[in-house]
């Protein structure tokens, strides 16, 4: 057997009980005689001692007051005690394992601390501890410069070390391993029905993470996706195989996939609807209303733009200052706080006529309004009021038999 890439994010090294899963699921690729590279995360979660959010809590503000080169130095603690822990645990059960920083691993970024982007991964060391023996276990979402300064990869930064870690080792394949069985059809916690997807392309489960799905960052299938390399997202705390994240290919040929025009249903609340209309004898408004969110550094998302003006969404944090920098330009912008961003996804949608017409009908059944909509090949999406958010998500998953 080649390489496997097996990640494992905080929840599942946080307890003397998830690491013993951790170390089966290891146990048993050993056995499969695969060569294992180990990424990790921080254990835990916030409160929990070692965890990201705990080490920042340390610091006066969050750290808004230290450099951001000071801050990646503290945020890359966590990883690198659950990379000394596993390793550890590991020799303990006579598992032959080595740990690695990021950078003492070859990964190489850019000196954008807190953002890094990988640009090389010299794959000569951690190959070397595979040729003898060793699992080797290197810490997420941390790479260093070619200064020798340690960065921090930003949100998804274990997923992203991971899927580029396989693409440099052309794995045979990258496990990441969470607390949830797979990718589901929508979000467990609002939608009680909602199930594991077996099988899935790359692209449906990019659009998903990009709307709010959680399990895998959207940074890490597309470097997967690049490398053609499979993706299986599957629980800690299980044997089942949870969810394969593949190419097109691979998705026509497995035979547990059933023909469908939806894969799931995805969401994002916290956001604000700002509505600009075009003053009398000016038709620049598109152009100033952009420049000057650009000038703000204020992100905007949604996007419809008519000869009359122009709709968009910001986060609910961003709007006071969205709407503030529109009026000093001279508009007089309507703000809609309080909005969720529902999204549809199926790669099967693409030329299906209907699938609005559906939308449209479990929404209105269920009395929700839709305040704006948007549509790609892959993705429909419709804005509503987040006090119907619950509701939205939970007539489209039925309405598309997401349940079976």
């Amino acid at each position: 057997m080649g390489i496997l890439v097996q990640k494992f994010g905080g929840t599942s090294l946080s307890t003397g009980e998830a690491r013993d899963f951790v170390l089966r699921h290891i146990e048993r690729e050993r056995q499969r005689q695969h060569q294992l590279v180990v990424v990790v995360s921080a254990m835990g979660r916030q409160g929990d001692p070692y965890a990201t959010d705990t080490l920042l809590s340390l610091l006066p503000d969050h750290g808004a007051g230290l450099p951001a080169r000071e801050r990646d130095m503290l945020l890359g603690c966590g990883e690198i005690i659950s990379a000394a822990m596993l390793c550890g645990l590991l020799r303990a059960h006579s598992v032959p394992a080595v740990a690695l920083t990021g950078g003492a691993a070859g990964i190489l970024t850019d000196n954008q601390f807190g953002r890094a982007r990988i640009v090389e991964i010299r794959t000569e060391r951690i190959l070397q501890f595979l040729q003898d023996g060793n699992v080797v276990i290197v810490t997420g979402f941390q790479g260093m410069t070619e200064a020798g300064e340690t960065t921090t990869l930003g949100r998804g930064g274990s997923d992203t070390s991971a899927t580029a870690i396989g693409a440099a080792l052309k794995a045979e394949r990258v496990d990441i391993y969470t607390d949830v069985n797979g990718i589901l059809t929508a979000d467990p916690r609002l939608v009680a029905d909602a199930r594991p997807i077996p099988v899935v392309g790359y692209t449906e489960i990019c659009n998903m993470a990009r709307q709010g799905a959680k399990v895998i960052h959207p940074r890490a299938v597309e470097i997967a996706q690049q490398a053609r390399i499979p993706l299986r997202v599957r629980s800690t705390f299980s044997e089942d195989e949870g969810t394969l994240v593949t190419d097109t290919l691979n998705l026509t040929q497995s035979a547990t996939v059933r023909d469908r025009y939806v894969t799931g249903v995805a969401h994002v609340s916290g956001v604000t609807q700002i509505t600009v209309h075009a003053q009398d004898g000016h038709n620049d408004v598109q152009l100033q209303v952009f420049q000057a969110m650009a000038r703000h550094h204020i992100s905007v998302d949604f996007i419809n733009v008519t000869p009359g003006g122009a709709v968009y969404t910001v986060f609910d944090q961003d709007a006071r200052q969205a709407v503030a920098v529109l009026q000093a330009i001279g508009y007089a912008p309507i703000a809609v706080s309080s909005c969720a961003k529902i999204s549809v996804i199926g790669g099967g949608m693409n030329g299906v006529p209907g699938i609005m017409a559906k939308i449209v009908e479990a929404l209105t059944a269920q009395g929700i309004p839709i305040l704006q909509s948007a549509d790609s090949n892959t993705t429909i999406w419709v804005l509503v009021s987040e006090s119907f958010m619950v509701d939205a998500l939970r007539a489209l998953h039925a309405k598309f038999s997401l349940h079976e």
